[in-house]
């Protein structure tokens, strides 16, 4: 795959549907050239279109992942993962399992409080927690909306073993709850296994 293709991928995969002008912007490119590698990238069934209409005129054209182009950006381990917890059930039962769940939770929430030292404000907190999450393979970032932070994971690198076990994402809503602090308030906003897109967490000041 050459480079712009590939990082059309990307863009779709962080931003959802796009159309051709939108990533022949984003690329510095013509819309006409972006066509050109869409078309390429469709006819290896790595993307779909949609036409959307948006006010008066002629309806646009979005370009969006297929579940084949969600594909390229692999589960890590899959397979493996999805034996183990099934071997761990097997051997150990639920209990197994939860003590499983329970020591990552532990290593993962010392790893994120020693990350958090020295960060006084909430937005400092919520900007080093994406940072973490960036660097472990969740395309993890932060946007505003209002006095909101939204903490957006655009790939979940173990979406096989939360499927598997959902524990694992009660886990990790559990410590981004205990990292961020009691001045915060952590809801889940999307949530990939439930069919959205990604996920993403809303994280607002408690008043």
């Amino acid at each position: 795959m050459n480079p712009a293709a590939d990082r059309i991928l990307h863009l779709l995969k962080r931003h959802s549907a796009q159309t051709a002008d939108m990533l022949g912007d984003a690329l510095a490119m013509t819309s006409v050239g972006a066509r050109r590698h869409l078309d390429t990238l469709f006819a290896a069934g790595l993307v779909e279109s949609y036409d959307r209409i948006e006010g008066v005129g002629r309806p646009r054209k979005f370009w969006q992942l297929s579940r084949k182009g969600h594909a390229q950006f692999p589960d890590a381990h899959a397979d493996l993962t999805v034996k183990m917890i099934g071997d761990i059930r097997r051997v150990f039962g639920e209990e197994g399992l939860d003590r499983l769940i329970a020591e990552r939770e532990r290593d993962m929430r010392l790893g994120y409080e020693k990350a958090m030292e020295g960060k006084g404000t909430l937005a400092d907190r919520v900007q080093a927690l994406a940072e973490l999450r960036a660097s472990e393979g969740y395309m993890a970032r932060v946007e505003r909306d209002g006095g909101d932070f939204l903490l957006i994971e655009d790939h979940c690198p173990i979406c096989a073993a939360a499927t598997a076990c959902q524990g694992f994402c009660r886990s990790e809503l559990s410590i981004f709850r205990m990292v961020l602090g009691p001045d915060a308030v952590v809801e889940r906003a999307d949530y990939l296994i439930d069919g959205g897109r990604r996920c993403s967490y809303r994280i607002r000041p408690k008043i």
